[in-house]
């Protein structure tokens, strides 16, 4: 456990923080560019969400890093990658079918365009940074954020992350993100910026994205 600024308990989260918790993934990115090009119908994609980060928090816990504040209002999933992961493609396309039934295709292709331009360098990968929406704006995400980059800073290791909107982008400019080359979703689809922390050893000439070009791989 860790006392950040303003008094603010950043504490790992447990299966217990469940119910909470899925809430406010849920509400955090239910709206946006993003949200709105994966199911356009909000009271579908409130239905839809709620199931997704679901699966996403329990996957969390089991095989990350999950964090949280003393008053359950915000959440941060992490992975350790120090190393490629594989996915399991067929197992995971039969989950997204059945969470988002016929919105599925859409999150198949955005997990894909991830998983291709995923950086190979050893790193920690922020999956998400959720912050309840009627306390945003009080620093909160940015406190989980900063007590995680003193471990990581600790460790010697970099972190990733893909910004689905502006206001989130300029949040990780701040806090010492670099942007990357952008991902560019088809049918319309908004802008992701990919976001790179570099570790405190890394020199100046060091590109923070190793790879601009995707990975040939598919669900």
């Amino acid at each position: 456990m860790t006392v950040t600024n303003n008094n603010l308990l950043v504490r790992p989260a447990t299966e217990a923080d469940a119910g909470p918790l899925i809430g406010v993934l849920a509400e955090a990115f239910h709206e946006g560019p993003l949200a709105e090009w994966l199911i356009p119908d909000a009271d579908e994609r409130r239905t839809v969400y709620y199931q997704y980060f679901r699966d996403a928090f329990y996957h969390g816990v089991e095989h990350g890093q999950v964090y949280t504040t003393s008053d359950q209002t915000a959440a941060a999933i992490w992975y350790p990658r120090l190393e490629p992961t594989p996915t399991d493609t067929r197992q995971r396309l039969e989950a997204l079918e059945r969470i988002a039934g016929v919105y599925a295709p859409k999150f198949v292709l955005l997990e894909e365009m991830f998983d291709a331009f995923h950086p190979d360098d050893p790193h920690h990968y922020l999956a998400y940074l959720a912050v309840d929406p009627t306390r945003q704006n009080r620093g909160i995400g940015a406190a989980l954020l900063a007590d995680y980059h003193r471990r990581l800073d600790q460790l010697g290791l970099p972190a990733y992350l893909e910004a689905s909107n502006t206001s989130n982008r300029r949040l990780y400019l701040r806090l010492g993100y670099t942007a990357g080359p952008t991902i560019v979703l088809p049918a319309e689809g908004p802008i992701i910026w990919r976001m790179w922390r570099g570790a405190p050893t890394t020199t100046g000439g060091r590109t923070p994205f190793p790879r601009t070009r995707p990975r040939r791989r598919s669900l």
